[in-house]
């Protein structure tokens, strides 16, 4: 159970004053879109100003306060200026802000926490990489698998994700982001990751058929596939629909690498620092990647990222090998240092794996009754919701999920879309949310979906889980927090405030 004053949540959220976008926000959305490019995106998605955010929550500057599931695309595991995190910026902000390369006494100890807190064999056993973004840590772990082994290409899989920039942006999937790069491809060899719900080479019946299409790959000289050096895989798929693939994917891809003198390189800069109720989802198969890419949550918000690597992959590289000038800044090593340190200690790892099992069971509660749901999966606070037009067919229904990103919104609950057709809802809310809160969220996502199927009989016929009281998510032993409000209460939303017709 989050303790209120770590998480620093404002929990009379959600608080709906003013329809959204409120007039103040309707003022700087006008203003921002003046000055900057047409480009941005998140602003369309949720129109609103933002003033302050604390913990699980989002305060706009018409005073509407939401329940925050996005965290920032994963980057607030810890939730909005979680207290520890804010004690260690301001200490380190009166030492020193940027330091190039050279050590300080932020940067090792960093480095020492970081070490201890690797996946298997990586721990205390790896050479640490130090880039910016999640894309340039992509990009670097490609640059050093083809570096230590002499050859240039990459075995990269469908629905992947891993970053627009530079080179990176054909390791990632979507032909979307390929129409706006002026950079050519490189040596990528594309294969379908195994999706249980979407099968293309027998995911259905485990790994079987991906790693069966691998060996082909590798083996016939005719595949078209030559001079590989590594793998590049996302343990679960991040942008491409939060796929949980077969239990036995990673470590057949492991033993895979392993028979051809590959390396096998984990894209964890959505999946780590406890998203999936481990420290790392490569935890769950019991896999020890060569090259790990981190990034997002271990800033805690501040722009940093690595690649932890095997020391033994290269006996030294060249000085130069891949710069910036931005890379370990010191304030945000400070913030990693005690993410690191929060992640590791107490039972926020064990608690979110079991919070997140029940947050699926009631998703599925839901589905049961709502036909436009066509699956739920996930590990953790890191589930998917995919919304079909027809569950025979599995035809994506991307609109809904966008119809239920705005009916939240309007609700006072932030949650976004995946998926290739945008038709997966994504639950990815701060590990630290407070009880009442995570379940004042799953009462709106109820009652949203209610009132989008417009069909009567489902609100009469409802026999699924029902709402817990916060009482009902604590951990053993822990104290309760409230109780959210019931649905069906007649009048005003419960939850926002506002009427459903407004929704």
């Amino acid at each position: 159970m989050a303790d209120p004053s770590e998480t620093g949540s404002y929990l009379d959220a959600p608080r709906i004053l003013h329809p959204p976008p409120g007039p103040r926000s309707r003022e700087l959305l006008q203003e921002q879109g003046r000055w900057e490019t047409d480009a941005v995106s998140y602003s369309h998605y949720f129109p609103m100003a933002i003033r302050s955010a604390r913990g699980a929550t989002v305060e706009d500057v018409d005073g509407n306060r939401y329940i925050d599931w996005v965290a920032g695309i994963s980057v607030l595991n810890l939730g909005h200026r979680h207290p520890r995190l804010v004690a260690a910026l301001e200490a380190q902000s009166r030492e020193v802000w940027h330091a190039l390369e050279l050590p300080t006494e932020a940067r090792v100890r960093f480095l020492q926490e970081l070490e201890g807190a690797l996946p298997g064999g990586l721990r205390n056993h790896a050479r640490i990489f130090f880039t910016v973004t999640g894309g340039d840590a992509v990009e670097t772990a490609v640059q050093l698998a083809d570096f230590a082994k002499g050859r240039h290409g990459t075995i990269a899989f469908s629905g992947a994700y891993h970053g627009v920039h530079g080179g990176a942006v054909h390791l990632t999937s979507g032909s979307r982001y390929h129409s706006t790069t002026p950079f050519g491809g490189s040596h990528i060899v594309r294969v379908p990751y195994p999706d249980p719900y979407r099968p293309v080479l027998g995911a259905d019946e485990g790994s079987a058929g991906t790693i069966a299409y691998l060996e082909h790959l590798v083996n016939d000289p005719s595949s078209g596939a030559d001079q590989l050096s590594a793998v590049l895989v996302e343990p679960i798929l991040g942008e491409g629909g939060y796929v949980v693939p077969p239990d036995d994917f990673l470590p057949s891809l492991r033993e895979f690498c392993d028979r051809h003198d590959l390396l096998l390189i984990a894209d964890e800069v959505q999946t780590g620092l406890g998203r999936t109720g481990r420290m790392w989802a490569v935890e769950h198969a019991d896999v020890t990647p060569d090259l790990l890419c981190i990034a997002k949550t271990i800033g805690g918000g501040i722009p940093v990222s690595m690649v932890a690597y095997r020391e033994d992959l290269v006996p030294e590289l060249p000085r130069g090998f891949h710069i910036g000038t931005y890379r370990g800044n010191p304030l945000a090593l400070a913030v990693g240092t005690e993410v690191l340190r929060v992640l590791r200690e107490g039972d926020l790892l064990p608690r979110t794996a079991r919070r997140g099992a029940a947050v699926v069971e009631r998703f599925r509660g839901m589905a049961a009754h709502h036909p436009s749901i066509g699956d739920v999966r996930g590990k953790g606070f890191m589930i998917g919701v995919e919304f079909v037009q027809n569950r025979a067919s599995r035809q994506p229904w991307g609109d809904r999920a966008k119809a239920m990103r705005s009916a939240l919104f309007a609700r006072g609950v932030l949650m976004h879309t995946s998926g290739a057709w945008d038709q997966v809802l994504r639950f990815m809310s701060p590990l630290v949310i407070e009880d009442e809160l995570l379940e004042r969220g799953l009462v709106a996502f109820e009652d949203a979906l209610e009132t989008l199927d417009g069909s009567p009989e489902h609100a009469a016929a409802r026999t699924g889980p029902q709402p817990r009281t916060a009482a009902a998510w604590r951990s053993p032993g822990g104290p309760a927090l409230g109780h959210p409000v019931p649905p069906g209460t007649p009048g005003p939303h419960p939850i926002s405030g506002t009427d459903d017709e407004g929704a």
